[in-house]
């Protein structure tokens, strides 16, 4: 069994799910979201890798929402950059 990935949240992330519109949303990426990605963050129903200039970046599908985030491999680390309305994020 290979081991699971940490995840780090940055600063314009924390700033974006502070927002209280996010507050249901949160739950469920720290209850349902985070456990899925420490154990596989490259394949999933929801996840997707970007394309173009943005391909070393995934998006976790929430809902109408999205969550992006990179994967460094060699650290096992999964840093969650960003959390948009779909509208807003391509």
């Amino acid at each position: 069994m290979s081991p699971d990935f940490n995840i780090a949240e940055t600063e314009t992330f924390s700033k974006s799910i502070a927002h209280p519109e996010y507050k249901k949303i949160y739950e469920k990426i720290k209850n349902y979201v985070y456990p899925q990605l420490k154990i596989s963050p490259y394949f999933g129903n929801n996840i997707k890798r970007l394309k173009g200039e943005w391909k070393d970046t995934y998006r976790y599908r929430i809902g109408d929402h999205r969550l992006f985030y990179t994967i460094d491999a060699g650290q096992l680390l999964v840093f969650v950059l960003d959390i948009k309305r779909r509208k807003d994020a391509y």
